[in-house]
Protein backbone atom coordinates (compact mmCIF):
# COMPACT_ATOMS: atom_id res chain seq x y z
CA UNK A 1 0.00 0.00 0.00
CA UNK A 2 1.65 2.91 -1.11
CA UNK A 3 2.20 6.13 1.08
CA UNK A 4 0.80 9.45 0.43
CA UNK A 5 3.18 12.21 -0.81
CA UNK A 6 3.94 14.97 1.21
CA UNK A 7 1.92 17.71 -0.22
CA UNK A 8 -0.72 15.26 0.56
CA UNK A 9 -0.07 15.15 4.46
CA UNK A 10 0.29 18.72 4.72
CA UNK A 11 -2.81 19.27 2.38
CA UNK A 12 -4.93 16.94 4.96
CA UNK A 13 -3.09 18.43 7.79
CA UNK A 14 -4.97 21.95 6.86
CA UNK A 15 -8.30 20.69 5.89
CA UNK A 16 -8.78 18.02 8.97
CA UNK A 17 -7.25 21.04 11.35
CA UNK A 18 -9.72 23.47 9.78
CA UNK A 19 -12.79 21.48 10.10
CA UNK A 20 -11.73 20.12 13.73
CA UNK A 21 -11.86 24.14 14.82
CA UNK A 22 -14.79 25.05 13.04
CA UNK A 23 -16.67 22.21 14.89
CA UNK A 24 -15.52 23.06 18.16
CA UNK A 25 -15.70 26.25 17.15
CA UNK A 26 -19.53 25.86 17.65
CA UNK A 27 -19.34 23.26 20.53
CA UNK A 28 -20.23 24.30 23.77
CA UNK A 29 -16.90 23.86 25.80
CA UNK A 30 -18.14 21.40 28.19
CA UNK A 31 -19.40 18.87 25.68
CA UNK A 32 -17.96 15.59 26.78
CA UNK A 33 -15.86 13.52 24.11
CA UNK A 34 -16.99 9.87 23.28
CA UNK A 35 -13.34 8.63 22.07
CA UNK A 36 -11.98 10.33 24.92
CA UNK A 37 -14.08 10.46 27.81
CA UNK A 38 -11.94 11.87 30.23
CA UNK A 39 -12.02 15.19 28.03
CA UNK A 40 -14.12 17.98 27.38
CA UNK A 41 -14.07 20.02 24.32
CA UNK A 42 -11.70 22.88 26.06
CA UNK A 43 -9.36 19.70 26.49
CA UNK A 44 -9.93 18.11 23.13
CA UNK A 45 -9.06 21.76 21.72
CA UNK A 46 -6.13 22.05 24.00
CA UNK A 47 -4.68 18.63 23.65
CA UNK A 48 -4.19 19.47 19.42
CA UNK A 49 -2.93 23.16 19.95
CA UNK A 50 -0.33 21.65 22.14
CA UNK A 51 0.37 19.00 19.90
CA UNK A 52 0.87 21.20 17.02
CA UNK A 53 2.46 24.00 18.66
CA UNK A 54 5.35 20.99 20.12
CA UNK A 55 5.76 19.66 16.04
CA UNK A 56 6.24 23.17 14.70
CA UNK A 57 8.64 23.99 17.27
CA UNK A 58 10.75 21.24 16.45
CA UNK A 59 10.25 21.02 12.79
CA UNK A 60 11.63 25.09 13.16
CA UNK A 61 14.16 24.34 16.33
CA UNK A 62 15.59 20.87 14.86
CA UNK A 63 16.57 20.13 18.88
CA UNK A 64 18.53 16.45 19.08
CA UNK A 65 15.59 15.91 21.08
CA UNK A 66 13.43 17.51 23.79
CA UNK A 67 14.94 18.68 26.97
CA UNK A 68 13.16 17.74 30.18
CA UNK A 69 13.34 21.18 31.14
CA UNK A 70 11.63 22.30 27.87
CA UNK A 71 8.92 24.50 28.83
CA UNK A 72 5.46 24.01 27.22
CA UNK A 73 2.66 27.05 26.32
CA UNK A 74 0.67 28.30 28.82
CA UNK A 75 -2.54 26.91 29.04
CA UNK A 76 -5.44 29.85 27.79
CA UNK A 77 -7.91 30.36 30.78
CA UNK A 78 -10.72 31.33 28.03
CA UNK A 79 -12.73 29.31 25.16
CA UNK A 80 -12.03 32.28 22.46
CA UNK A 81 -8.21 32.10 23.89
CA UNK A 82 -7.57 28.42 23.36
CA UNK A 83 -9.22 28.95 19.33
CA UNK A 84 -6.70 31.53 19.38
CA UNK A 85 -3.93 29.84 20.22
CA UNK A 86 -4.92 26.82 17.94
CA UNK A 87 -4.97 28.96 14.98
CA UNK A 88 -1.36 30.14 15.90
CA UNK A 89 0.19 26.89 16.35
CA UNK A 90 -1.93 24.92 13.85
CA UNK A 91 -0.84 27.71 10.64
CA UNK A 92 2.71 27.64 11.96
CA UNK A 93 3.15 23.81 11.92
CA UNK A 94 1.54 23.16 8.24
CA UNK A 95 3.83 26.46 7.12
CA UNK A 96 6.68 24.71 8.80
CA UNK A 97 6.06 21.23 7.47
CA UNK A 98 5.16 22.94 3.60
CA UNK A 99 8.57 24.43 3.85
CA UNK A 100 10.31 21.49 4.91
CA UNK A 101 11.35 18.16 2.81
CA UNK A 102 10.24 15.25 3.98
CA UNK A 103 13.41 13.25 3.69
CA UNK A 104 15.25 16.46 5.97
CA UNK A 105 16.53 14.61 9.64
CA UNK A 106 14.01 16.25 12.33
CA UNK A 107 13.61 14.23 16.00
CA UNK A 108 10.45 12.28 16.62
CA UNK A 109 9.61 9.35 19.13
CA UNK A 110 10.15 6.72 16.70
CA UNK A 111 12.73 4.76 15.12
CA UNK A 112 11.99 7.27 11.44
CA UNK A 113 13.89 10.40 12.37
CA UNK A 114 12.44 12.66 9.62
CA UNK A 115 10.29 15.39 8.79
CA UNK A 116 8.14 13.02 6.63
CA UNK A 117 7.30 10.96 9.57
CA UNK A 118 5.95 13.91 11.44
CA UNK A 119 3.98 15.05 8.37
CA UNK A 120 2.44 11.52 8.22
CA UNK A 121 1.86 11.59 11.94
CA UNK A 122 0.14 14.90 12.41
CA UNK A 123 -2.52 14.69 9.39
CA UNK A 124 -3.24 11.51 11.05
CA UNK A 125 -3.26 13.16 14.24
CA UNK A 126 -5.41 16.11 12.95
CA UNK A 127 -7.90 13.22 11.22
CA UNK A 128 -8.58 11.22 14.32
CA UNK A 129 -9.32 14.14 16.39
CA UNK A 130 -11.57 16.14 14.08
CA UNK A 131 -13.65 12.72 14.13
CA UNK A 132 -13.25 12.77 17.99
CA UNK A 133 -14.85 16.61 17.65
CA UNK A 134 -17.43 15.73 15.39
CA UNK A 135 -18.65 12.86 17.46
CA UNK A 136 -19.04 15.34 20.27
CA UNK A 137 -20.97 17.61 18.03
CA UNK A 138 -23.30 15.13 16.45
CA UNK A 139 -22.29 15.88 12.98
CA UNK A 140 -19.43 13.16 11.94
CA UNK A 141 -18.75 13.29 8.18
CA UNK A 142 -16.71 10.62 6.57
CA UNK A 143 -13.23 10.45 6.35
CA UNK A 144 -11.04 10.90 3.63
CA UNK A 145 -11.07 6.51 2.05
CA UNK A 146 -7.30 7.37 0.73
CA UNK A 147 -6.01 9.07 4.40
CA UNK A 148 -7.47 6.87 5.90
CA UNK A 149 -6.31 3.98 4.64
CA UNK A 150 -2.85 5.00 4.76
CA UNK A 151 -4.05 5.56 8.48
CA UNK A 152 -4.94 2.00 8.54
CA UNK A 153 -1.49 1.07 8.29
CA UNK A 154 -0.02 3.66 10.19
CA UNK A 155 -2.05 2.30 13.06
CA UNK A 156 -1.64 -1.32 12.81
CA UNK A 157 2.18 -0.31 12.45
CA UNK A 158 3.95 2.87 14.09
CA UNK A 159 0.70 2.92 16.94
CA UNK A 160 0.38 -0.71 17.84
CA UNK A 161 3.36 -2.20 15.90
CA UNK A 162 6.45 -0.13 16.61
CA UNK A 163 9.27 -2.48 18.66
CA UNK A 164 11.50 -0.14 20.75
CA UNK A 165 14.93 -1.11 20.90
CA UNK A 166 15.44 -2.54 24.08
CA UNK A 167 12.52 -5.01 23.30
CA UNK A 168 12.39 -8.14 20.68
CA UNK A 169 9.28 -9.21 18.24
CA UNK A 170 9.29 -12.76 18.31
CA UNK A 171 7.07 -13.43 15.23
CA UNK A 172 4.26 -16.76 15.09
CA UNK A 173 4.12 -18.31 11.45
CA UNK A 174 0.13 -16.44 11.61
CA UNK A 175 -0.80 -13.71 9.59
CA UNK A 176 -4.02 -11.65 9.48
CA UNK A 177 -4.50 -9.88 5.93
CA UNK A 178 -6.39 -6.40 6.90
CA UNK A 179 -8.57 -5.50 3.10
CA UNK A 180 -9.95 -1.86 2.56
CA UNK A 181 -12.85 -2.44 0.34
CA UNK A 182 -13.47 0.62 -0.88
CA UNK A 183 -9.88 1.34 -1.84
CA UNK A 184 -9.47 -2.19 -3.05
CA UNK A 185 -6.05 -2.42 -0.76
CA UNK A 186 -4.77 -4.49 2.07
CA UNK A 187 -2.27 -4.74 4.89
CA UNK A 188 -0.56 -7.77 6.61
CA UNK A 189 -0.19 -8.44 9.94
CA UNK A 190 2.00 -10.64 11.00
CA UNK A 191 1.32 -12.20 14.95
CA UNK A 192 3.61 -12.46 18.06
CA UNK A 193 4.95 -12.18 21.08
CA UNK A 194 6.94 -8.55 21.92
CA UNK A 195 9.40 -9.24 25.31
CA UNK A 196 11.62 -6.73 26.78
CA UNK A 197 12.72 -4.43 29.97
CA UNK A 198 12.39 -1.13 29.35
CA UNK A 199 15.33 0.57 30.88
CA UNK A 200 13.49 3.97 31.56
CA UNK A 201 11.43 1.97 34.64
CA UNK A 202 12.76 -1.66 34.78
CA UNK A 203 9.25 -2.59 33.75
CA UNK A 204 9.70 -5.87 32.16
CA UNK A 205 7.35 -7.02 29.18
CA UNK A 206 5.67 -9.92 27.40
CA UNK A 207 2.55 -9.43 25.42
CA UNK A 208 0.58 -10.16 22.22
CA UNK A 209 2.27 -7.95 19.72
CA UNK A 210 2.07 -7.58 15.71
CA UNK A 211 4.15 -6.49 13.26
CA UNK A 212 2.82 -5.04 9.44
CA UNK A 213 4.84 -7.06 6.97
CA UNK A 214 4.70 -7.65 3.43
CA UNK A 215 2.54 -10.07 1.53
CA UNK A 216 4.07 -13.36 2.90
CA UNK A 217 2.60 -15.10 -0.63
CA UNK A 218 0.51 -17.31 1.69
CA UNK A 219 -3.33 -17.37 2.69
CA UNK A 220 -3.96 -15.27 5.90
CA UNK A 221 -5.20 -17.12 8.72
CA UNK A 222 -7.86 -14.49 9.01
CA UNK A 223 -8.91 -11.67 7.67
CA UNK A 224 -10.32 -8.55 8.55
CA UNK A 225 -12.00 -6.50 6.18
CA UNK A 226 -14.47 -2.96 6.17
CA UNK A 227 -14.45 0.31 4.33
CA UNK A 228 -10.95 2.32 5.33
CA UNK A 229 -12.55 4.98 7.17
CA UNK A 230 -14.62 2.81 9.15
CA UNK A 231 -11.78 0.13 9.56
CA UNK A 232 -9.32 3.22 10.59
CA UNK A 233 -11.90 4.96 13.36
CA UNK A 234 -12.20 1.12 14.87
CA UNK A 235 -8.65 0.96 15.23
CA UNK A 236 -8.73 4.10 17.19
CA UNK A 237 -11.77 3.02 19.10
CA UNK A 238 -13.80 5.59 17.35
CA UNK A 239 -15.93 3.19 15.56
CA UNK A 240 -18.16 0.17 16.37
CA UNK A 241 -17.30 -3.26 14.45
CA UNK A 242 -21.11 -2.93 12.68
CA UNK A 243 -18.89 -2.54 8.88
CA UNK A 244 -15.78 -4.92 9.94
CA UNK A 245 -16.11 -8.18 8.82
CA UNK A 246 -14.12 -10.83 9.89
CA UNK A 247 -13.32 -14.46 8.63
CA UNK A 248 -10.76 -17.37 9.62
CA UNK A 249 -9.38 -18.41 12.18
CA UNK A 250 -10.63 -17.68 15.65
CA UNK A 251 -7.65 -17.96 17.28
CA UNK A 252 -5.55 -15.76 15.16
CA UNK A 253 -7.89 -12.93 15.24
CA UNK A 254 -8.31 -13.17 19.18
CA UNK A 255 -4.52 -12.44 19.62
CA UNK A 256 -4.40 -9.44 16.68
CA UNK A 257 -7.65 -8.00 18.90
CA UNK A 258 -5.24 -8.71 21.94
CA UNK A 259 -2.55 -7.12 20.65
CA UNK A 260 -4.47 -3.87 19.91
CA UNK A 261 -6.56 -3.40 22.84
CA UNK A 262 -5.08 -0.64 23.74
CA UNK A 263 -6.56 2.94 24.03
CA UNK A 264 -4.64 5.70 21.91
CA UNK A 265 -5.33 9.53 22.15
Amino acid sequence: MADLDSADYVRHLRSESRRFRDVLASCPSGTRIPGCPDWNASDLLWHLAEVQWFWARTVRTRPAAPGDDDAGPERPTSYDGLLAAFDDWSGELAAQLESSDASEKAWTWADDQTVGFIQRRQAHEALIHRLDAEQAAGSVTPLDARLAADGVVECLDVMFGGCPPWGEFHGLPHHVRVDLSDVRESAWVQIGRFTGTNPADDVHHDEDDIHVVADPGVEPDACVSGPAGAVDAWLWRRGDDSEIHVTGDKAVYDHFRLAINHPIT
